[in-house]
């Protein structure tokens, strides 16, 4: 049941037959209720995970307020970057936002991947640049460009959201007010 990851892989780096199957040791599967953490603030992130179906939202808490910094659908990695790296306590949760399906990975295996199969280890690499580059246009976004502006850009990149994410967590994300998100749908729907 590992399809989605397997063609993930394949789509960034030319695998033999034997060398993919290898991810079926690794990676474990694993099923997440709807509103189900699969980290939560202040854990200690231990792996990296592959979204075969479903969507996790990437959040934290700031002066009492939950700030959703990302939501990932299926066919996304995502990790907590510091927290895995350093082993520190993890600022962000993940939390799904319907059944979702994973494919997880522990650092102690990932890292044996990556020393008994070195095109791993490229593979992690074009990975970690991908999240890098998203998180950055993320950022920018954020730093740069008004509400109307980046939800034409997620409505253009990611229609699907819109049908699956609750609308507050998607006005979060943008910046905004659920309120203020409706006005801009109204404004985009009637023009």
């Amino acid at each position: 049941m590992k399809n989605n990851l397997i063609k993930y892989c394949q789509s960034l780096l030319d695998f033999s037959e034997s060398e993919i199957s290898i991810i079926k040791d690794y990676f474990i599967t694993t099923t997440i209720g709807k509103k189900d953490y699969l980290l939560q603030e202040n854990k200690v992130c231990d792996f990296v995970a592959f979204i075969e179906e479903g969507s996790i939202r990437h959040f934290h808490i700031k002066d009492g307020n939950e700030i959703t910094c990302d939501i990932s659908l299926e066919n996304n990695f995502i990790t907590e970057f510091k927290s895995f790296n350093n082993g520190s306590k993890s600022y962000i949760s993940f939390q799904t936002l319907e059944d979702t399906k994973v494919q997880i990975i522990k650092k102690n295996k990932l890292l044996e991947l990556y020393k008994l199969y070195p095109k791993y280890e490229i593979l992690g690499r074009k990975i970690a640049e991908k999240v890098a580059m998203r998180n950055t246009a993320i950022a920018l976004s954020l730093a740069s460009s008004k509400p109307e502006t980046r939800y034409k850009e997620l409505l253009n990149k990611n229609p699907e959201i819109f049908q699956r994410v609750p609308q507050k967590y998607i006005a979060n994300f943008l910046g905004i007010k659920p309120e203020s998100l409706s006005r801009i749908r109204k404004r985009i729907l009637f023009n």
